[in-house]
């Protein structure tokens, strides 16, 4: 007979939660109030010396629950170690001076990360880098969740930039089909992708990207010389090839012209040498150098 292993707890995922705090300037009122009547009552006499020891210790009683919070900031409270709520209320506040708070920045920040080495959808060694703004979107996932939630941004946005990379080839060729999107000519799809992979990594720490951006793309350097090379080949075929079209269509008007104007008229071997003549001068990278026939072409 097999035992079967006992099933693991499930895990607690915490949110986020409004913390109500107390406005700290009415209870910084009522503890100058418990101070001044318990300096009366010691000073004056007016009641029995304990009632003036006990209101002096109420009103410092209250002074460890007063904190304040700039815009942008939050501040966790836990009693005991059991989260009771985040207050993201602004100025001087107070709050049960048992609680244990830990402040937290909402404030949009920015990573950038360093070139790195990865190869792209073609297996070609690219240098990639991307700048990233996030900030804190759910305090009790960022602290509780994550042990550092700062390094773990750090991690899991290097990681989504080297699998961002080995969706994309660098550049346009043969072995891609048609519009396929590519790092360099695509980069706001690629920024798009970038993001919503980011919202998805950082969602269990409560983190949100609002803003990613490539800021460095390059060839690596062991082949960057050779893609150069292709690239100025490719730049090269593709010039050659709109010269040529429009070459052939200066010809075709140039004939259709003195066809229609009866200005000469020419067999089928001449408009062949004109054709070749005309192409070597329109398709040529160096001017072309006039020369006289005086013959004709039949002798």
């Amino acid at each position: 007979m097999t035992e079967t292993a006992p099933h693991a707890p499930a895990r607690i995922v915490r949110s986020e939660r409004r913390y109500q705090s107390i406005s700290g300037y009415a209870m910084a009122l009522a503890a100058l109030l418990l101070f001044g009547f318990g300096a009366l009552v010691f000073v004056r006499h007016l009641a029995h010396p304990a009632v003036g020891v006990a209101l002096v210790l109420a009103g410092a009683a209250l002074v460890p629950g007063f904190y304040m919070l700039k815009p942008n900031e939050g501040i966790i409270f836990t009693l005991f170690g059991e989260y009771k709520g985040t207050d993201r209320s602004e100025g001087l506040r107070w709050t049960n001076p048992l609680l244990s708070g830990q402040k937290i920045s909402l404030r949009a920040r920015n990573l950038n990360t360093p070139p790195l080495k990865v190869n792209d959808k073609r297996g070609n060694p690219v240098e990639i880098g991307a700048a990233v703004v996030w900030r804190v979107h759910d305090t009790a996932q960022a602290v509780f969740e994550i042990d550092d939630y700062t390094k773990f941004v750090s991690i899991q946005a290097e990681a989504a930039i080297r699998h961002l990379a080995t969706l994309y080839a660098y550049d346009s060729g043969e072995d891609l089909e048609g519009d396929e999107t590519t790092l360099r000519a695509g980069l706001d799809v690629v920024a798009d992708a970038l993001k919503a992979e980011l919202n998805q990594r950082f969602a269990s720490a409560g983190v949100e990207v609002l803003d990613a951006k490539l800021t460095h793309l390059a060839y690596a350097p062991e082949i960057a010389q050779v893609m150069l090379r292709r690239q100025q080949a490719t730049a090269i075929v593709s010039a050659r090839h709109q010269i040529v079209a429009g070459a052939v269509g200066m010809v075709e008007a140039a004939l259709k012209g003195l066809s229609e104007r009866n200005l000469v008229t020419l067999d089928d071997e001449r408009k062949a040498a004109m054709v070749s003549n005309l192409l070597v001068v329109l398709c040529s990278d160096n001017d072309a150098q006039p020369v006289i026939n005086t013959g004709t072409l039949y002798t």
